[in-house]
């Protein structure tokens, strides 16, 4: 490679958590990364048109890529009690809300897809409202829309700015199917080949497994970019969505990828890399 290769991925505590050692130089690439941070459904979209080599995308996005891209196995974020949460102003249930209007943080995120996965069992029709992620819970609060889809940090912070949960769409799915649910992925283009495809994976385990070891060296730069600036909801935020998953999605979390999938529409096997 005589070019720079772009990476893409969100400035959220889980990502910097992870690719600070990229970022930092800690691990070395090829002729240098050039990297973009921006929220995930500016990434998906990214995805979408092409722009970028390696990329973190919602997994519900990679339906749409896969004929460009191949997941990764290492850098999402999987796991179980990591979903998504539904929020209200106040006491309330899913049913309660058919008809009514409700912010997600945007159509192709996993989130979504949860969403209407979990509206269509219930039976439940409502109106849509796509916001960037950390504006979802302001509009509850302000009464814009009667409820919202919150991820990233929000699911540690809806109590303390007066929202109910009315529903854990990752407990949900979980329950649903019996597997981890998978949020987000690296995605890298096919045209780099598989012997780059191998290399990002393992360099992108070193800058998690370099963070493991040294979190203080990564400090800085989550903060930097994080929403939320509170060191406990940092910890929490990371300790949540960074898991074993992170470092390989293993036989479980491919089998979680390739179920949501599914559900999405997308039946491949050619999902992610082969090692």
């Amino acid at each position: 490679m005589s070019e720079k290769t772009t990476l893409g991925y969100s400035p959220c505590p889980n990502d910097t958590f992870i690719f600070h050692g990229l970022a930092s130089g800690l691990v070395s690439w090829p002729n240098g990364l050039d990297i973009t941070l921006a929220d995930v459904e500016e990434l998906n979209s990214l995805a979408a048109q092409g722009k970028t080599d390696v990329i973190k995308v919602s997994v519900a996005a990679a339906a749409g890529i896969l004929d460009e891209y191949v997941l990764l196995r290492a850098g999402g974020a999987m796991g179980y009690g990591v979903g998504p949460i539904l929020v209200a102003k106040g006491e309330s249930d899913l049913n309660s809300l058919d008809g009514k209007t409700v912010a997600i943080p945007g159509r192709k995120t996993t989130a979504n897809l949860l969403f209407g996965l979990c509206c269509r069992e219930a039976g439940v029709n409502l109106t849509l409202k796509e916001m960037v992620f950390d504006e979802v819970m302001p509009a509850v609060a302000a009464g814009e829309v009667d409820a919202g889809v919150v991820i990233h940090e929000g699911r540690f912070t809806f109590a303390e700015q007066g929202m109910t949960r009315i529903l854990d769409l990752g407990a949900w799915w979980e329950e649903y199917t019996g597997l981890p649910i998978p949020l987000g992925a690296i995605a890298i283009k096919r045209s780099l080949g598989e012997e780059v495809a191998r290399d990002m994976n393992e360099a992108i385990r070193q800058s998690l497994l370099g963070s493991r070891a040294n979190p203080d060296e990564a400090r800085d730069y989550i903060k930097q970019h994080a929403q939320e600036m509170d060191d406990d909801v940092i910890r929490e935020h990371i300790k949540t969505f960074v898991t074993d998953y992170s470092l390989d999605v293993g036989d479980g979390g491919v089998e979680a990828v390739s179920r949501l999938l599914r559900e999405a529409g997308c039946d491949r096997k050619d999902i992610f890399i082969s090692l």
